[in-house]
């Protein structure tokens, strides 16, 4: 029995030894041919890298493809970095894809980065920063492109791309905050516009467009908070004033008003609103011969600005109401409700401030007549 144990057995190695011999010969010669497709692939991206011309990486990515074709070269950590070498250089270099590649080389270059082991990366520092520098710049060629067709989706997605790169001296995050305001995702707007406030040397335009994003975002408090730290660092801003004394007009804070635009007239002088909203708000807290001064400067612009006569008008009727033996005051006041009422002949706070002169001047005649005009505007 053993005997024939033996007899069959050695009868089977001689016949299977020829095949197995024969399969030995082929994957020998499989794997020669292989690591001769990665020498001439190597050698032939090396030739680009010193020549730039693309007839090389392209030599280079025929060679590597045949590379991977075989399986265990495909799962191969040094295969995989090459080939991330070679399609980021493509990604990059050959922008309008004259080169025909069975997909987008830059998603070619994530698949073979996917296959690395994290612990062999250790070994290829060098090539990872060159394979980051290409993607980094392929998506920023990419970005442009979508800006040209106003794609701003697309161009904000492939700017988000090379942020998650984490390169150094690709700092995108400002043009994240653009697309991201444009395409009205104002939340990660201002979580980018608030990251680059953090680095201490943000110019000032940062902080305005900041502001607006709070305020297409209908943040209120979030517009006076940036609005704030910008006046605090750029105290001689024009634009950073202006905006703050807009918002606090918008908001009818004229107390927060008063303190500051002195400075603002300053900027624009014969700026008519700008003189009218001076003397509201000073009227508004007080400051009676600050607002007479801003008023009377909106009528030396604009003799025929009914806001202005009627402000300064009021003033003077109250100082009239106060005390009828100032006659300036009464006379003023005459004249500038008159004024406004030659303006505007229907306007009721007009209206209703002359008689309230003359009941007070007791000239009854016109007392009656404004009476009367007022109920008829009270019945229509």
């Amino acid at each position: 029995m053993r005997q024939q144990m033996r007899k069959k057995t050695k009868n089977k190695v001689k016949i299977c030894l020829p095949a197995l011999v024969s399969g030995l010969l082929l994957l020998s010669s499989a794997q020669t041919f292989a690591q001769s497709n990665y020498k001439e692939s190597s050698n032939s991206f090396a030739r680009y890298t010193q020549s730039g011309d693309l007839k090389n990486l392209e030599s280079a990515k025929k060679l590597i493809d045949e590379t991977y074709k075989n399986r265990r070269d495909s799962n191969s950590s040094r295969v995989n970095v090459l080939r991330a070498m070679i399609y980021s250089s493509l990604a990059y270099a050959d922008s309008t894809r004259s080169i025909k590649n069975p997909s987008d080389p830059i998603d070619i270059t994530y698949e073979s980065i996917n296959k690395i082991k994290n612990r062999d990366w250790d070994n290829y520092t060098a090539e990872l920063q060159y394979i980051e520098q290409n993607l980094a710049a392929a998506h920023i060629y990419k970005a442009k492109k979508a800006l040209e067709k106003e794609d701003y989706a697309g161009a904000f997605q492939s700017y988000l791309e090379v942020k998650e790169l984490d390169i150094p001296n690709y700092d995108v995050t400002y043009n994240l905050a653009l697309l991201a305001t444009q395409t009205q995702q104002y939340d990660a707007a201002i979580t980018y516009y608030s990251n680059l406030l953090k680095r201490g040397d943000a110019p000032v335009e940062y902080y305005l467009e900041l502001a607006h994003v709070y305020k297409l975002n209908s943040d209120s408090q979030g517009v006076l908070n940036t609005l704030h730290e910008a006046r605090t660092k750029f105290p001689e801003n024009k634009e950073v004033l202006m905006n703050l004394v807009q918002l606090f007009a918008q908001r009818n804070e004229y107390k927060a008003i008063a303190p500051i635009i002195d400075e603002a007239v300053a900027h624009e002088p014969e700026n008519i609103d700008l003189n009218y909203l001076a003397g509201y708000a000073n009227e508004t807290v007080g400051n009676i011969e600050i607002a007479k001064r801003y008023y009377g400067k909106v009528l030396q612009l604009d003799p025929n600005n009914y806001a202005a006569n009627l402000g300064l008008g009021l003033i003077f009727l109250n100082g009239f109401l106060q005390d009828s033996d100032n006659v300036e005051a009464q006379y003023q006041a005459q004249n500038l409700l008159l004024k406004a009422n030659e303006i505007r002949p229907y306007d009721v706070n007009a209206l209703k401030s002359l008689s309230l002169y003359y009941e007070r001047s007791g000239d009854l005649g016109q007392l009656d007549r404004v009476r009367l005009l007022l109920n008829q505007l009270s019945n229509n």
